[in-house]
């Protein structure tokens, strides 16, 4: 980029010189200020020549002095030129021809030989403004609602050029880029300069890539961009596109006529997104691409889902109609779930090529929350790439389809965006388009955004970005093939902005007039893209207007076959099972309950293996002094705290040969500095994860993990997505404390608690939440355990069947949501998730204080499978959902007069108080697992202690915590029971509280005293302060 240094200054001096000398006028047209309103996409509006700028006079080369030039340039020049004289060799070869001009020794015709090195780099200026702004001149809005300013430096006068300079002809050398600088035509005429200026870069498709800091990304950009010919398709390629127009226009036409008032978000007046994107997959499937996964807003979904993934039209019919007939009798726990709207639902596709290939589309299903998907997309593209074991990433991709008010105003765009590079996050590059509506619902893009461009957000990652008139379907098909070639050859995303319309509201039955009048004004009689590039084949003769009748039959025929066929379709098989879920269960498929033990050898194996450092490592004398005592957890069967456990429960399911992945901010060591599952020398920086090496050859993502951006939304939507794809992993998100999950709170809402019930996808995704009250403040104490609970959808009032071995609770419940107390406990509620025949999210609140409790230790006789040890019970070793008093064992304890019931850390808390306080009349039992509730053994307890006061004890607020979710189901077991009711349940722990809790240390000592206290008291508890 020297010249591009060197022209700079020489040209902003002259340029400036020249401007206070005057000139006579120029044949170009400049463009008057608009109002903010109009800033969006506009025309361009010429000015008199009465007021244009004067002409810069040209300066000889033998006039140049430091009066004009500042003495780094002038200095510059004139060492290279010295450097020339001795030996034309010594210097590039573009300023060889340079100097030859200047002295004469080059062969130009007269034109040339008063040019002056001003005009040459002033023309170089000009040739990359276009490359730099040229998008602000392309014609890019299909309604041409407005006017656009056009840049001064895209004027040729700004750079000091006339009318009498068009003939003229310029040396611009052969430059180490590409496009047309580089050809071999180093002497060109102005004019036809600007005209390949301006067909490059101010056509219907507006390039945007020059804030790319790689050379090579920019030369190969400007080589597809600055072709000596415009982009020509051949008939039989138009004849293609024209048929894909027809469908995704006729298909909006068809669903127009028979649902009149029927809300659908159609994608009329951006038609030609789906021509586009069929090009786009044709492309890149010839490139490689094998898979693809595409998330998308409900604008235009439908016309995606029949004419794209080919969902069959008689079923999206079926849909609009109001629904279709239940399953076939063969269909054996098919479930339904609560369902979703129509322009939610997604699905998959092996499409066949235009190149003759195959390639399978898989449309994930997505909630109302504009951009949400987004990350969750990535994730599973990302799950998709491991599976196939596409180390380059070539072979898998994802496609996202954004608006552009969301574009510009959700940060979740941000969040995913910033993943793309991240080395445990990136698919290899995304293509993004923007469905650009140029306007968002009712509000205007000058209220929407600051920025010039919906897409600006996209230059943060040095994205390139295709502008392109929607209206222009041979634009359109171009600009998305350009994308598809860029991501196979540069592993990086893209940006189309799709400029088109909305030619109706923001849904069918709304009135876009009530807001926008000028704009709808223009819309009632603008023509169709279909219409548009109609005209333009009949005026070409290569089609006429009986191939245009037929096609359009052939399409109107098939609508109406479908839709006769929809009032009877009955859907054939199970959507919501792909090939790596065949065999899982549906809730309406009994699915029997396995144990989770370990054998003891294969616990010794792996527990050597993951606290083993290499020889000739030095790790921090702290983290060498953790891996000692693990090895000797391991060695002596004792003492195993949370942390090893956690490791012991990841190595037993990589020997079993599943994928374990764990991702969040801090991950690697630990918020708490208690995992330290990659290791780092404190020598040489270099890293080592005893988990990659737990079996010989392991694969190296076979256990990942890693620290995540500082990102919940973004990330906590990657992993769900990754969780999704294959049943066979363990797949985590651990969010740094509890309390800022609800960052991602449009993730747990709208995907994870109800995901499975709206679109009936599966996914044994874990969220780790710690939590705790230990004089942190108010955030960083709670996990907000109130909020997951409130979302569980299993019925208080009813006591579901609890067989002991097919249990059918949890498959029936949404979710399971744990607050465990003992590292074994942990170690199996992990494995649990594998180990069954379904698939349910698990959120476990997990400790903080717990993790270095010296009284929070488990013996490894609790992980495996031998009978007889500590956690073998009646069943096997499994997940114990509530742990009994450790100090009462017989089936009845008449003798007991309180029953405390409680979760989590507190339990320690109480058992310390109750030792201080001699209180051997108390029991104390932990509900590990609070939803799905452990109905049978919370009746279990109450029938043991039947002379006992019922107590509920939580150290959080009374309006969070468990208490609300556990009253109604604790009552429902103790009528059961015969044993009361309402009043018959006491409430210990904090009073009502709008902030999670208080800031003062002191206060926090008090309030824990006080309630550990109150819990192990002798007088009888009061429900009331």
């Amino acid at each position: 980029m020297a010249w591009f240094r060197v022209g700079s200054s020489l040209a902003k001096h002259a340029i400036k010189r020249s401007l206070a000398q005057g000139g006579s006028s120029y044949y170009a047209t400049r463009t008057r200020m608009l109002p903010p309103q109009s800033r969006y996409f506009h025309t361009t509006v010429f000015k008199s020549k009465s007021q244009t700028a004067p002409v810069p006079r040209a300066v000889p080369l033998s006039r140049l002095t430091d009066n004009f030039l500042d003495g780094t340039s002038s200095v510059y020049l004139e060492e290279l030129q010295r450097a020339w004289e001795a030996d034309p060799n010594s210097v590039d070869e573009s300023w060889d021809n340079f100097f030859r001009n200047f002295v004469g020794q080059a062969s130009t015709s007269p034109g040339i030989s008063g040019q002056t090195i001003q005009e040459s780099m002033r023309l170089l200026l000009l040739v990359r403004a276009y490359q730099v702004n040229g998008h602000m001149k392309s014609k890019l809005d299909p309604l041409n609602l407005g006017e656009r300013v056009i840049p001064d430096d895209l004027d040729p006068a700004f750079h000091g050029f006339s009318e009498a300079d068009l003939d003229r002809e310029f040396f611009l050398g052969v430059w180490r880029m590409s496009g047309f600088l580089s050809e071999n035509r180093p002497v060109q005429t102005l004019r036809s300069i600007l005209t390949r200026l301006e067909q490059a870069y101010c056509g219907s498709i507006g390039y945007e890539y020059m804030h790319i800091a790689d050379r090579n990304k920019c030369n190969w950009l400007r080589d597809k961009i600055e072709t000596p010919t415009p982009t020509q398709y051949n008939r039989e390629r138009r004849e293609v596109i024209f048929d894909r127009l027809a469908w995704s226009t006729l298909f909006e036409n068809f669903l127009a006529t028979k649902w009149t008032s029927a809300k659908r978000f159609g994608l009329e007046g951006g038609e030609t997104l789906i021509p586009g994107m069929k090009e786009m997959f044709d492309r890149a499937a010839d490139l490689g691409v094998e898979s693809i996964v595409i998330g998308m807003a409900h604008r235009g979904r439908l016309n995606i889902l029949g004419n794209l993934v080919r969902k069959p039209l008689r079923q999206i019919f079926g849909e609009f109609s109001g629904g279709q007939a239940g399953p076939s009798e063969d269909e054996v726990g098919l479930y339904t779930g609560t369902g979703d709207v129509k322009y939610h639902l997604g699905t998959s596709y092996d499409r066949p090529t235009r190149g003759g290939k195959r390639i399978h589309l898989s449309l994930v299903a997505n909630p109302s929350h504009l951009e949400a998907v987004n990350p969750v997309v990535i994730g599973k593209t990302r799950a998709k790439q491991f599976y196939s074991n596409d180390v380059d990433r070539i072979k898998n991709m994802g496609v996202l389809i954004h608006g552009d008010g969301s574009f510009a105003g959700q940060g979740v765009v941000y969040e995913t965006l910033h993943l793309s590079a991240l080395p445990n996050y990136s698919t290899g590059g995304t293509i993004h388009i923007v469905f650009n509506n140029q306007v968002a619902f009712t509000t205007d893009p000058s209220a929407g955004r600051s920025s010039q461009y919906c897409t600006d957000v996209a230059k943060a990652l040095d994205a390139p970005i295709f502008h392109v008139n929607g209206d222009d379907v041979e634009a359109v098909v171009h600009a998305c093939e350009l994308a598809a070639e860029w991501r196979q050859t540069f592993h990086s995303d893209v940006v189309i902005d799709l400029v088109c319309y909305r030619r109706f509201g923001h849904n069918e039955i709304d009135e876009p007039s009530f807001t926008q009048p000028k704009m709808y004004k223009v819309i009632r009689s603008h023509p169709s893209a279909l219409e548009i590039y109609q005209n333009k084949l009949l005026e070409s003769g290569e089609v006429t207007q009986e191939d245009i009748d037929k096609i359009n039959k052939k399409v109107s025929s098939i609508l109406n076959e479908e839709f006769m066929a929809s009032k009877e379709y009955v859907p054939k098989r199970r959507d919501w099972l792909s090939a790596y879920w065949s065999g899982f269960k549906s809730p309406e498929q009994v699915s029997r309950i396995r144990n989770t033990g370990v054998k003891p050898e294969i616990l010794k194996s792996v527990g050597k293996a993951i606290t083993t450092l290499p020889e000739n490592f030095t790790p921090h004398r702290a983290v060498k002094k953790i891996y000692e005592q693990r090895a000797q957890m391991i060695e002596t069967g004792e003492g195993i705290d949370w942390g090893f456990a956690e490791a012991l429960a990841f190595a037993t399911l990589i020997v079993e040969g599943n994928h374990v992945r764990l991702s969040g901010q801090d991950v690697e060591r630990g918020t708490f500095s208690h995992r330290h599952s990659v290791v780092h020398d404190q020598e040489t920086g270099a890293k080592y994860c005893p988990l990659d090496h737990v079996i010989m050859g392991q694969n190296e993502e076979l256990f990942t993990v890693s620290n995540s951006s500082l990102s919940e939304f973004g990330v906590l939507g990657f992993e769900l997505g990754y969780s999704m794809e294959n049943p066979n992993s363990l797949v985590m998100w651990e969010a740094q404390f509890g309390d800022f999950a609800n960052g991602a709170q449009v993730i747990f809402d709208n995907f994870v608690s109800s995901g499975e019930s709206k679109w009936l996808r599966q996914a044994g995704l874990v969220v780790l939440l710690p939590h705790g009250y230990d004089g942190q403040g108010p955030e960083h104490s709670s996990g907000r355990v109130e909020r997951y609970l409130q979302m569980a959808d299993d019925n208080p009032y009813i006591i579901p069947e609890m067989d002991p071995t097919l249990r059918k609770q949890i498959q029936e419940c949404n979710w399971q949501i744990v607050n465990v107390t003992t590292p074994a406990n942990f170690f199996h509620v992990l494995r649990r998730q594998i180990h069954r025949e379904f698939r349910k999210p698990l959120i476990v609140m997990s400790p903080k204080n717990l993790l270095r409790h010296k009284e929070c230790k488990s013996n490894l006789s609790e992980f495996d499978d031998v009978q007889g040890h500590p956690g073998f019970d009646k069943q096997g070793t499994r997940f114990k959902r509530l742990i009994k008093d450790q100090n009462f064992l017989s089936d009845l304890e008449e003798g007991v007069r309180r029953l405390v019931l409680c979760s989590g850390k507190v339990y320690y808390e109480l058992d310390d108080e109750r030792r201080k306080a001699d209180a051997k009349d108390v029991a104390v039992c932990r509900v590990e697992q609070l939803c799905p509730f452990p109905y049978d053994l919370v009746q279990r307890e109450l029938k043991r202690y039947p002379n006992a006061e019922i107590v509920w004890c939580q150290e959080e607020p009374m309006n969070m915590g468990a208490y609300t979710y556990i009253l109604p189901r604790l009552i429902s077991s103790m009528k059961a029971l015969g044993r009361g009711g309402y009043d018959d349940v006491k409430y210990v722990g904090r009073a009502p509280s709008a902030a999670t809790a208080t800031g003062f240390y002191k206060v926090h000592l008090k309030e824990q005293t006080e309630l550990v206290q109150k819990a192990m008291q002798h007088e009888p508890i009061n429900f009331s302060y």
